[in-house]
């Protein structure tokens, strides 16, 4: 329903409007004091745009806290989504605001929304936002997600070439074989060279014969003697040691719920220096 006042203020219900309102700028830039005399002379904090952008989904991408808590204070949709079906969370691990995502969490945002697109997982792996992660996976976020485009987190974080989130998925039981179109994290971690990314990944079971849809091993996208193809080189004649191998046995017969669990306890630091990746 679209409506405008004559005096220009945005009040009332929810309605669907061309442009930004008042009420979304206030809370994109940041304007406390204007956003809340807007709220308290009675606009709407859910107001949409034509793409199903309401404020708190402008505070969030912009990691403007305040005005989350002053929007969710005053009623607004948590779980959102906008016309592409990302939520204010999904936006906020974008901005790579972990002050934002803690708000939002506190007040019931979904950590595992049901979407067809990027999870608020996917988001911090996109951003580089190691903590984010962090954060998302303590709260339960699936390790699995699958987006169409990026498939899963790992897959994403491997792309972007954001090693600390990459370990921290690893770290936190995430499938390192997990295929897009047959393609894994290591078809990633080839076609961008990067070599400390490649170790990681075979170090926690990286399938270097993993072929894609095209056929071709991770190695294939490499560059003759690049380090990253030097690295694959390595590990075609060089198994994993026993140590390694045994490792790997243990993450995956206790699983993630395990690990979390393993590392509240105090127990020898060099047994968590052996489970996880340094």
């Amino acid at each position: 329903m679209e409506r405008a006042m004559a005096s220009g203020s945005l009040l009332g219900e929810i309605g669907f409007w061309a442009e930004r309102t008042p009420v979304h700028e206030a809370a994109r830039r940041g304007e406390i004091l204007q956003l809340q005399e807007l709220i308290k002379s009675g606009a709407c904090v859910n107001l949409v745009t034509y793409d199903s952008i309401t404020p708190l989904h402008e505070a969030s991408l912009c990691g403007q806290t305040q005005s989350v808590k002053i929007l969710l204070a005053a009623g607004a949709q948590v779980d959102a989504r906008n016309i592409d079906g990302s939520t204010p969370l999904c936006d906020a691990c974008a901005s790579g605001s972990l002050e934002c995502v803690k708000v939002l969490l506190s007040h019931g945002a979904k950590v595992n929304p049901p979407l067809y697109t990027a999870s608020p997982l996917h988001e911090a792996c996109m951003n580089g936002s190691a903590e984010c992660v962090r954060l998302l996976i303590c709260v339960g976020a699936n390790l699995e997600a699958h987006d169409c485009h990026f498939g899963t987190p790992l897959h994403l974080a491997c792309a972007r070439e954001h090693l600390d989130c990459v370990k921290i998925l690893l770290n936190a039981g995430a499938n390192v074989n997990a295929a897009k179109l047959h393609e894994t994290a290591l078809h990633h971690a080839a076609k961008v060279k990067n070599a400390d990314l490649v170790e990681m990944l075979v170090e926690f079971g990286g399938n270097i014969y993993a072929r894609d849809n095209r056929g071709k091993k991770p190695s294939d996208y490499t560059w003759s003697n690049s380090q990253a193809a030097k690295c694959f080189e390595h590990y075609e004649k060089t198994p994993l040691c026993l140590s390694q191998l045994c490792r790997l046995s243990l993450r995956r017969a206790l699983g993630r719920q395990a690990l979390e669990k393993i590392s509240k306890l105090h127990i020898p630091l060099r047994l968590i220096d052996f489970l996880s990746y340094n």
